[in-house]
């Protein structure tokens, strides 16, 4: 089988895939500096006779797809396989596999990191300091820029997956509780408790979002919820905006009605006006959606990527946990 490979690979791993398939062509996304579009992801398949595809941004459409009729499988090295026209591929009896929480390590270590910030004024001081504010016998920043340890803080998680239980196992030595509101999940280690939606928002000191986006989860926090926090409470977003309502949070912040937020994810990237209006507030510490962004996520995608394949192929497992569409088993793999 020859595997047309268009994600960040490192050398190991296209060497076990060679050894597994027969052939590998490596044609990372990076050197164009952005993803093949439809077009060229097509042609790309069809001039180098690839039975299979990993990919991670690139435009994997029905089009693309039906434009292939050997295709084998189609590997996603991404959290959600959102690229990928994954009911053609279903349709077509073509397996999907992905790679949930590969970018788990980086989200939370920036959640960490960024909440901090917030809890400790890091950035209001630092623009203080680099503005030669410090007067000689002052002790202007010891009074201005007091904050608040993150130790004994309230972690309220939405979705509690891979990212969050994470989140929540760096946090247990500081220690912080966790409550979460996740019905599909029934085990959690002791220190996490599940509570309603309500519960999250009224309670917690600090609300972290980890949704998929799904027409459940669409713009699922409003107003109403928003205005449930506590005055000092810190609310973050490093999952996906549109999961929340842009307008509702404006409100929340412009009025002070919480401490501030933690933002990675916008409506628009990039942003338009609104959503600018959300940046630049004094109390919002946010990121160009790279919470997700380093170097070890490639190299987690890899492992998780080889690791399904390799169990589906060479091991004859299918009930391999990253599959996408496991709806193909009963239609295509009985």
């Amino acid at each position: 089988m020859r595997v047309l490979i268009t994600a960040p690979y490192h050398e190991s791993g296209l060497k076990a895939l060679e050894q597994q398939f027969g052939e590998v062509v490596y044609r990372s996304w990076k050197p164009n500096g952005r993803a093949y579009n439809e077009t060229e992801i097509g042609e790309l398949l069809r001039s180098t006779g690839a039975e299979a595809l990993i990919t991670e941004h690139d435009h994997v459409t029905e089009q693309v797809i039906r434009s292939v009729p050997k295709l084998q499988f189609i590997g996603v090295c991404r959290g959600t396989p959102s690229n990928v026209a994954v009911a053609t591929a279903t349709e077509l009896g073509i397996p999907v596999f992905y790679t949930p929480a590969r970018n788990a390590q980086a989200v939370a270590e920036m959640f960490i990191s960024n909440v901090t910030m917030l809890l400790r004024n890091t950035l209001p001081g630092i623009d203080w300091l680099q503005g030669r504010q410090w007067q000689a016998g002052a002790h202007d920043s010891y009074l201005h820029f007091k904050g608040n340890e993150l130790a004994g803080k309230t972690i309220g998680m939405v979705g509690f997956g891979a990212i969050g239980q994470l989140i929540a196992r760096l946090l247990r030595p500081y220690p912080c509780p966790v409550l979460f509101f996740d019905p599909y999940v029934k085990h959690h280690e002791e220190h996490c408790r599940p509570g309603s939606l309500e519960e999250v928002f009224s309670t917690a000191d600090i609300v972290s979002v980890h949704l998929p986006v799904t027409a459940e989860t669409r713009d699922m926090i409003d107003g109403r919820l928003l205005k449930m926090m506590k005055k000092d409470a810190i609310f973050v977003n490093t999952a996906r905006a549109a999961v929340v309502k842009r307008q509702d949070l404006l409100e929340v912040l412009e009025a002070k009605a919480i401490r501030g937020a933690v933002l990675d994810v916008f409506d628009n990237e990039p942003p338009d006006a609104l959503d600018y209006r959300i940046i630049d507030l004094s109390h919002v510490i946010a990121t160009p959606h790279i919470a997700g962004a380093t170097f070890e996520v490639e190299d987690h995608h890899v492992e998780i990527m080889n690791r399904a394949l390799l169990q589906w192929y060479a091991g004859g497992n299918r009930q391999v946990a990253e599959l996408a569409n496991k709806e193909l088993l009963k239609a295509h793999f009985q």
